[in-house]
């Protein structure tokens, strides 16, 4: 019989704290549910349009995440790839940049296979990135100025553009592009590179073009690049490429097309 009393004094101490713990959990406030994506891209782009950028930013980015940890992804991806384009048309680089890395940390994430659906959700928000010349003829001091804050911009669109397709060219790797990365991806990386880049590499340009399926275009890339380039690059631009693609494929016919588009240009 005295032995039974610890016992009785545990079980009773045991429900005790269950009681307590079934209590608390039922006091915790219960998180909101998530509502359907497009009321939340319909509610983000009224504060965007108000001039909220920054505001918007964070909540595209805190509602996406909420969405990512559900494991509903589709809807992380169309509230992120409708924050990214909205956030470039209105020129705002810098967000639009970063919610175009996340959309595709979103399609890794999700295991989301690489196709021509969302090969053009990526060619959308790619070609709503600035493409803006760099001004030329500096006669003044008030044109160095101008040219110095032109540089400095364009270095950001190439770094946010670079970071963005260089991020898709991966996840297209992963999930079902060939072994070197999608070919539209990486066309779309060396013409930005080319057309953007204050400091041009032709190296850099070449080596996304050679993975790519546009010859022609590469082709017509080089020529342009030869008239405006410092005499003896020319030669080694052409020299590059050729090898370049005799590498990359080993075939005598590519390269010929190529000398072919280069020599009546």
């Amino acid at each position: 019989m005295l032995q039974s009393v610890p016992y009785r004094f545990y079980l009773l101490l045991s429900l005790s704290l269950s009681l307590s713990a079934f209590n608390m959990s039922r006091q915790r406030p219960k998180r909101t549910a998530l509502p359907p994506a497009q009321e939340n891209i319909d509610k983000l782009e009224k504060i965007v349009n108000e001039g909220n950028f920054y505001g918007a930013q964070q909540m595209y980015k805190s509602i996406s995440a909420r969405y990512v940890a559900a494991q509903r992804y589709s809807e992380a991806l169309d509230l992120l790839h409708a924050g990214a384009c909205l956030q470039l048309k209105n020129n705002q680089l810098t967000c639009g940049a970063e919610l175009a890395v996340s959309f595709v940390e979103a399609l890794v994430k999700g295991k989301v296979a690489y196709d021509n659906e969302n090969l053009d959700r990526v060619r959308k928000i790619y070609e709503l990135f600035p493409q803006i010349p760099v001004p030329h003829n500096l006669e003044d001091d008030d044109d160095l100025h101008e040219l110095t804050e032109a540089l400095g911009a364009a270095k950001l669109r190439v770094e946010g553009c670079s970071s963005f397709l260089k991020a898709a060219i991966k996840w297209s790797i992963e999930f079902g592009a060939p072994k070197t990365g999608s070919p539209e991806l990486h066309v779309m990386l060396a013409e930005y590179l080319y057309s953007e880049s204050p400091e041009l590499d032709m190296a850099r340009v070449s080596f996304h073009f050679v993975r790519g399926n546009n010859p022609e275009k590469f082709a017509s890339t080089i020529v342009n690049f030869m008239g405006k380039c410092y005499p003896g690059e020319d030669d080694l631009a052409v020299a590059r490429a050729i090898l370049m693609l005799y590498h990359k494929f080993r075939s005598s016919l590519l390269v010929l097309r190529i000398q072919s588009v280069i020599n009546t240009s």
